[in-house]
């Protein structure tokens, strides 16, 4: 029996994105086919990984791919790495090996390979591409062009494609104008859009062509809704007061930031239309990041951890507040992420207020021992502020009152139709003459 080599690199583990585990799904389901693994650069099938990850894969060859949850998916042979042009991200391409396909998640029962809706729908079946609710003339068209023959509906559910919908929402809505046809079925197809209409087309094309037992039938997405495919949109689509909120201040230390978060917090609660939770200072430190340091490393992660809860708050519609400095740009992007991929808004307070007043306010004296060397890699003097070119709302709270500050984040609150100004209270949030941290 030959000894293994114990010499020999560990395999690391990935945890790719939700556009990379749809693009690998259908990788091993057989519906990229002739395409067999990750593409090079200028692909439209591609692998990015941090490039502590990369080194460790092209030393062992492969790289191992999990889903959230950490369960092997599958590998990829790496046949070579190239510069992605972003920062801290390889790009890698090789084949891929499946190893498991995900056993969890709403209708994965309907999470069929190409070969599988072959062989139980066979080859004169009608296929029709779905990316939105199907209206009432839709299904007329599916029902004329399908001549009795069976219906295959593609419900493309992946990463950023549906429209309108989540891609529960659009299995669940597709699934009831099924019903309204005489012989449909609903398959779920994880294709994931690239952000670009030429090449989500082109990509789209592909993946449809495979599926596609026969004739393909498209659909308009014009019209009226049968009432009960418009009462899923309904239920999935909440409006502005219903759906899930995610109010972002970010802010150098001293900007106001946590001080309006916190007059905000108490709008919201004395208004009583919605459900509101504030992830701020101590009590987050205490028990979410508890054992974390005030290393770049450690602080980015907290963010992420306040970021994930607040999106599992939105997820349920509720409104989170936060105010963590978020000095950085991806960090503040990855949160938003987290936070539209569970249904909710995501508002942006830049909290603006300028270093120099900042300092003048320095109640504790952080500022003065930074300026001295006693604190690394502080923000804004040894550590740079990236100010966010996305912010949702800019507030300088320079030698205005909390109310005047927080009235330009509530204008955009009430015309947005987050909240209403008829419920919020009338008179002022505080009486404090100014705005500090």
């Amino acid at each position: 029996m030959p000894e293994s080599n114990t010499n020999a690199p560990a395999v690391p583990q990935h945890a790719p994105s939700p556009r990379e585990l749809d693009d690998l799904e259908l990788l091993t389901h057989g519906a990229l086919a002739p395409l067999t693994g990750f593409e090079g650069p200028g692909g439209l099938v591609t692998l990015r990984v941090p490039a502590a990850v990369a080194g460790a894969a092209s030393a062992a060859g492969t790289v191992e791919l999990v889903d959230p949850e950490g369960v092997p998916l599958a590998t990829v042979a790496v046949a070579s790495t190239y510069d992605t042009g972003e920062d801290g991200l390889v790009g890698l391409a090789g084949d891929v090996t499946p190893i498991t396909h995900n056993e969890f998640g709403a209708f994965r029962r309907l999470y069929l390979s190409p070969t599988q809706v072959h062989e139980r729908y066979g080859a004169d079946a009608v296929t029709v591409p779905v990316a939105g609710p199907l209206t009432d003339a839709d299904l007329d068209r599916v029902e004329k062009a399908s001549e009795g023959r069976t219906v295959v509906l593609l419900a493309l559910v992946g990463t950023g494609t549906p429209e309108g919908l989540s891609a529960t929402g659009l299995v669940r809505a597709t699934l009831a104008a099924a019903g309204h046809l005489r012989d449909a079925h609903v398959v779920a197809v994880p294709l994931a859009s690239r952000g670009d209409a030429t090449l989500d087309h082109a990509l789209g094309q592909r993946v449809v062509d495979a599926y596609a037992p026969g004739e393909v039938v498209a659909v308009t997405g014009e019209g009226e809704l049968h009432d009960d495919v418009a009462a899923i949109v309904d239920v999935d689509q909440p409006g502005p007061l219903e759906q899930g909120l995610v109010l972002f201040f970010t802010g150098l230390s001293g900007s106001g930031k946590s001080t309006l978060a916190r007059a905000l917090h108490d709008v919201i609660l004395e208004a009583g239309e919605r459900t509101v939770t504030s992830l701020d200072g101590d009590v987050v430190r205490r028990n979410l990041s508890e054992g974390l340091t005030f290393s770049k490393e450690d602080r980015e992660t907290n963010i992420r951890r306040i970021g994930w809860v607040a999106a599992e708050i939105s997820r349920h519609g509720g409104a989170a507040i936060c105010s963590p400095i978020a000095p950085f740009d991806a960090t503040r992007k990855q949160v938003r992420a987290m936070a539209e991929e569970a249904g909710g808004a995501f508002v942006l307070v830049h909290v603006a207020t300028p270093l120099e007043e900042c300092e003048r306010r320095d109640r504790k004296g952080l500022y003065a021992k930074a300026r001295r060397g006693e604190i690394p890699e502080f923000t804004g003097i040894s550590s740079p502020y990236e100010e966010p070119e996305d912010a949702t709302v800019r507030v300088d709270t320079t030698g205005r009152t909390i109310d005047d500050a927080l009235a330009d984040v509530l204008t955009v609150l009430y015309e947005r139709g987050y909240l209403t100004p008829a419920a919020s209270p009338s008179g002022p949030v505080q009486t404090n003459p100014g705005v500090q941290q």
